[in-house]
């Protein structure tokens, strides 16, 4: 702080200086701040307390007429509605609902709900409600072009992902993305139902990919490069009269020391009843620190 300013500004530069300025007070540092967006919310107080599902589903709808216009007058669409029960004895009750897609259609909010009615416990009543939407996205209008000509709009999946949620958990529907790497468990995640996932690689993968590889036992094979002839899994064996590989896949060695030099060997394979598998060997069937030439199934094909 005590040294000239000339030769710091040549030794470091003039933002040295400048910040060195700013942090004293001695230059303004104007800051922008950061605003969050104002959550829509609509509420309603109630003259005489309700307790039936017709009535809550009837107050449910006015709310929603009333936040849609909001949502209007902003561009957006809901992706997450908390509903708030206020009960007359002071306490409150959380009903929430989440969206595939951003919409504002108010008749398929007022499902969503009415999948979840049961959940809600009036208790001697209740007073007022309360509809926020915490999560909103965009929505522009919509294209009309399709039904402008005659011709059948496609069927918007959105509303049927929402419905089967509402019934069955969100965490239940999902698709899967690829993700790079060779491993296969690592290969896959979880992604939204209505995602269209790009970059699946070209190699044949089971439809059922196991969550762990099981281990098989009684596994007949010539070493090092043939598919199995026979193997049992669960109890039963299986006599394979059909088989193809070995595909290669080497250990992430920059993951973890233990797969330095991890290799598996996957076949697929194909038993007398018709049941295709997907199977691999540790090791390469060469040099011992591959693998223990133990074998697993690690999937199954349609």
């Amino acid at each position: 702080m005590p040294l000239p300013r000339g030769p710091l500004a040549r030794r470091l530069g003039m933002a040295s200086v400048r910040r060195l300025d700013e942090a004293l007070g001695r230059v303004p540092e104007p800051i922008v701040p950061v605003v969050p967006q104002e959550t829509p919310v609509a509420r309603l107080r109630l003259l005489e307390p309700i307790g039936t599902a017709e009535a809550i589903e009837q107050v449910i709808g006015d709310l929603l007429t009333d936040l849609i216009r909001q949502l209007v007058e902003r561009g957006r669409g809901v992706r997450a509605l908390i509903l708030t029960l206020e009960r007359i004895n002071g306490s409150e009750q959380h009903l929430s609902i989440g969206t595939a897609r951003a919409t504002r259609d108010a008749g398929h909010l007022a499902r969503l709900f009415h999948l979840r009615i049961d959940r809600i416990s009036p208790g001697d009543g209740i007073e007022a409600m309360r509809l926020a939407a915490p999560h909103t996205d965009p929505l522009g209008a919509t294209a009309l072009a399709a039904n402008l000509a005659g011709d059948d709009a496609p069927p918007d999946v959105a509303v049927l992902v929402d419905q089967i949620a509402g019934r069955v958990g969100e965490d239940a529907l999902f698709t899967t993305a690829p993700v790079e790497s060779d491993v296969p468990e690592r290969a896959v995640r979880r992604w939204s139902p209505l995602a269209a996932p790009t970059g699946w690689p070209s190699w044949k993968r089971p439809v059922r990919l196991l969550s762990r590889p099981e281990p098989l036992v009684g596994v007949l094979a010539l070493l090092p490069d043939a598919p199995p002839r026979r193997f049992t899994w669960r109890g039963k064996v299986h006599a394979v009269v059909a088989g193809d590989g070995p595909e290669r896949i080497h250990g992430e060695w920059w993951r973890r020391d233990g797969e330095v030099w991890a290799v598996r060997d996957y076949f697929r394979v194909e038993d007398d009843t018709g049941a295709r598998f997907w199977l691999f060997r540790r090791g390469d069937g060469v040099e011992p620190a591959t693998g223990d030439l133990s074998w697993y199934l690690h999937g199954l094909f349609g």
